[in-house]
């Protein structure tokens, strides 16, 4: 079996595991991207013309061009949770067996999370610049704290659940909006969703990304806040109306908000809303620790081992249309 990682130099040195590339080179014929550059469309189509399997990575999309020229092609092995940048239909059409990862990096965004609550509530980032610049002014505003104050976290997932988990060993006060969740912890209010909004100290958006979420943040959500409030979105930035948010930022209905995610490339927040005063702006590094892009790397080469064992790998999202491996599904 061939098996190529799209991975190019940058992305295979700093999100893709020496241990599972280890691991895969001991089991196939493995072949590299080696460049500098992202495999897409018909770069892509070239370096696996010869290949079984592919590993994937964000800046590979898995396309019905891809797809439809490569007839020799089993699996399509997408090394994270998202797989929207991949046609499954197009697979599933051609028989090409489609695979996601389990999250893994519940822990790393989480802790950004409250490490973007620490930076708003204490300005660490702006008397940081101010270091950096030469400046050494003692700035006369108290911070916040996070014991004692309020979060409401939108989403109950396992990433709204581990944020819920360390809030609460912060001190805080917790409460949770999520109409598909039942909360059982008797230290976590579970409210509506104009509650979630109105009382805390900080709303951090934890929510999937889904139809019925998209700009679930807008206009009239940033009014319920309190202008003493921080926003915290660590989930996508299509749950966010930009025009909204910039807005409740400069005119002071929020008092400022952290940002990892956004509508900006890559999935980054917004240039023009990072730049912003009030504003702490990650690039979407949320879940990029060593731990987390292992657990994923790891998973695909589990997913690997099934196929060799002629078995379903794990996470298979459209393993019913997988002809081509002949597998007994």
């Amino acid at each position: 079996m061939r098996v190529l990682i799209t991975h190019n130099n940058d992305l295979l040195a700093n999100f893709f595991s020496p241990r599972a590339v280890e691991a895969l080179a001991g089991i196939v014929d493995l072949k590299m991207n080696g460049t500098d550059e992202p495999l897409r469309g018909g770069a892509l189509v070239a370096a696996a013309a010869d290949c079984d399997v592919i590993v994937s990575d964000r800046l590979a999309p898995g396309t019905a061009e891809v797809f439809d020229r490569l007839p020799n092609l089993k699996a399509f092995l997408r090394c994270a949770v998202d797989i929207r940048n991949v046609d499954v239909a197009a697979a599933s059409r051609n028989g090409i067996l489609v695979c996601r990862c389990s999250a893994g990096y519940g822990d790393a965004v989480a802790e950004l999370a409250i490490g973007l609550m620490i930076d708003l509530g204490r300005s660490v980032s702006t008397a940081a610049a101010r270091y950096h610049a030469g400046e050494a002014v003692h700035p006369m505003v108290l911070g916040r704290q996070l014991a004692g104050s309020h979060v409401g976290v939108v989403g109950y997932g396992a990433i709204g659940r581990r944020i819920v988990e360390l809030a609460l060993a912060f001190g805080m006060r917790v409460s949770v909006y999520d109409p598909y969740a039942v909360v059982r912890h008797g230290a976590v209010a579970q409210v509506d969703f104009e509650t979630v909004l109105a009382e805390p100290d900080f709303v951090v958006c934890a929510a999937y990304a889904t139809p019925e979420t998209t700009r679930m943040m807008n206009a009239e959500a940033f009014a319920r806040m309190r202008p003493s409030a921080y926003f915290v979105n660590i989930s996508r930035g299509i749950l966010v109306d930009d025009d909204a948010l910039e807005r409740a930022l400069l005119d002071g209905t929020i008092a400022g908000a952290g940002l990892d995610v956004g509508m900006g490339p890559d999935e980054q927040p917004a240039l023009r809303i990072a730049r912003l005063p009030n504003v702490v702006a990650a690039p979407h590094v949320a879940g990029l620790t060593m731990i987390a892009s292992e657990h994923q790397a790891m998973e695909n080469v589990e997913q690997v081992k099934a196929i060799l064992a002629g078995r379903l790998p794990i996470h298979a999202v459209n393993a019913h249309r997988a002809t081509r491996l002949g597998l007994d599904t």
